[in-house]
């Protein structure tokens, strides 16, 4: 079940996901009061999220089985998992204001429950009665001696409307992006930063809806991977995407991938624009041997390998986190190609003892990011994230770099993607490389090659050898594509010569 499936449903009818609230308190005799199934699965997600830093998009589907809820209670608790943890935010300000003092003066749990309910009044159908009731139960059941607070709360939310609360938290706030951060609910260091961002394209006005972007449920988007004569002609709804390829929607795109046997997959177009940069950046050679150096965990592993399948060549996969290799070799299972999954730190890489002494031809590196072009799918890590991960994560991201360059074979190609816009992750780690790396790789027209592949043309902007994508412009995550050439013979590859030669 996903973000844009839930939130789609209950823009139709969210009152269709409440059924437990008209269940009642229970007999007279006191029974425990009725909680809507889908109230609690959402609020068991985000009681995970904070206490054990679980991921919404890995748990969420599995609460959903095992409270075994129909697909309007799945699509309720859909919409509330995730529109709370986007709006988490500006819900925290609207708190604030209706208790009367800070949220860190909450207990967690309770603030958790307030959360929910402060969602249902103001971005939901929900009527007023059914969120303030069963929330606050559900606040009895948590820690008893707050269900007063918790009711006071939600009833002084309730009396007035959304656009006041917008109103009253807009009041105070210091310059554009501490309001924008404020209304849209992203720290304002995110803010700042994907500003930063547009403005090297020259668009910073689109910074609101950028942001808007991001709060939106996104729409559930298919790869089709290409060569494995996957069977669409009877999928209903089934309509091919404005620019990968291989990508589709269709009317129910969970039921199409589980039904599929690994021939269409759940996939973001962005992810797949980056990995077919790779493989259709020039014709294929028979023979080629490719990598994914980051495979985990292995979506675009399996589109490189069904293009491999019918080019010709090999694909290797490594990854480090064992849990994330076995994620590899699942996603590759609708793949009749033989692709080894290798266990290993990726700035360590030996091409030679993977099967490539000369090196490999393509590089795929996708490389670990803050994630901050996916933030709309994992809403949750706005509020892990912190500005000092940049520093630790574009020092990984440079040594993965150095060693794939290591790993390429002369006149191969290296496609460095991350799904993050921020510029220290993109073009800071880049230039840094490319500074290294000078006189022995050089930079292709990355513009070129996506707008090649792409089934319509894109709205690109910024520097040729770069691509950046973005949410509320191509409706993708924010990935960011650059596509490097070692050179032919390099300084490295000279003196390597003259020793052999003496």
């Amino acid at each position: 079940m996903s973000g844009g499936d839930g939130g789609r449903t209950q823009r139709d009818g969210r009152d269709r996901g409440d059924r437990g609230g008209r269940g009642g308190r229970g007999d007279a005799g006191g029974a425990a009061e009725r909680i809507s199934p889908a109230r609690l699965v959402a609020f068991e997600v985000l009681a995970a999220v904070r206490e054990d830093e679980a991921y919404a998009n890995l748990l969420l589907p599995a609460r959903i089985r095992r409270a075994r809820l129909d697909r309007a209670d799945a699509a309720f608790a859909t919409e509330l998992t995730y529109g709370t943890l986007r709006m988490q935010g500006y819900y925290d300000e609207v708190i604030a204001l209706a208790a009367g003092r800070p949220t860190t003066a909450v207990d967690p749990a309770v603030l958790d429950v307030l959360r929910l309910g402060v969602h249902q009044l103001l971005a939901t159908r929900v009527p007023t009665h059914a969120a303030v009731y069963e929330q606050v139960a559900l606040a009895r059941r948590v820690a008893p001696k707050a269900a007063g607070f918790a009711n006071a709360v939600l009833r002084t939310v309730s009396r007035s409307s959304a656009e006041t609360w917008r109103d009253l938290v807009a009041e105070g706030a210091k310059g554009e992006d501490e309001l924008l951060a404020r209304l849209e609910s992203h720290p304002k260091w995110i803010v700042r930063a994907l500003r930063t961002a547009l403005q090297r394209e020259e668009r910073a006005d689109e910074l609101p809806d950028l942001l808007a972007a991001d709060n939106a449920s996104p729409r559930v988007n298919l790869a089709v991977l290409p060569g494995l004569g996957a069977d669409t002609a009877s999928v209903a709804g089934f309509e091919p995407d404005a620019f990968s390829p291989i990508g589709a929607v269709a009317d129910d795109p969970i039921a199409v991938s589980e039904s599929s046997a690994g021939r269409i997959r759940v996939q973001d177009e962005g992810s797949q624009l980056a990995a077919l940069a790779l493989t259709r950046a020039r014709p294929v050679v028979p023979g080629e041997r490719w990598l994914d150096l980051c495979a985990g965990p292995g979506g675009k592993t399996a589109v490189l390998a069904a293009e491999a399948l019918g080019a010709g060549a090999l694909v290797v996969a490594n990854e480090m986190v064992p849990a994330r290799a076995e994620l590899v070799r699942k996603a590759l299972a609708g793949v009749p190609a033989p692709v080894e999954v290798h266990v290993g730190d990726g700035r360590g890489i030996d091409a030679g003892a993977l099967g490539a002494p000369g090196g490999f031809d393509r590089i795929l590196l996708d490389a670990p990011c803050t994630g901050l072009g996916a933030l709309r799918r994992r809403p949750e890590a706005r509020w892990r994230k912190a500005p000092a991960d940049v520093a630790e994560l574009t020092k990984l991201q440079g040594e993965l770099f150095d060693a794939a360059v290591r790993a390429l074979a002369p006149g191969g190609i290296l496609a460095y993607v991350t799904c993050s816009p921020h510029t220290g992750e993109t073009h800071g780690t880049l230039t840094a490389a490319l500074e290294r790396w000078r006189g022995r790789v050089e930079q292709l027209d990355t513009h070129a090659v996506v707008q090649a592949l792409s089934r319509h043309p894109l709205d690109l902007a910024g520097d040729p050898e770069t691509v950046q994508l973005w949410p509320h412009r191509h409706g993708t995550d924010a990935m960011f594509i650059a596509l490097v050439q070692r050179a032919d013979a390099d300084a490295d590859d000279v003196a390597e010569a003259a020793d052999a030669d003496r």
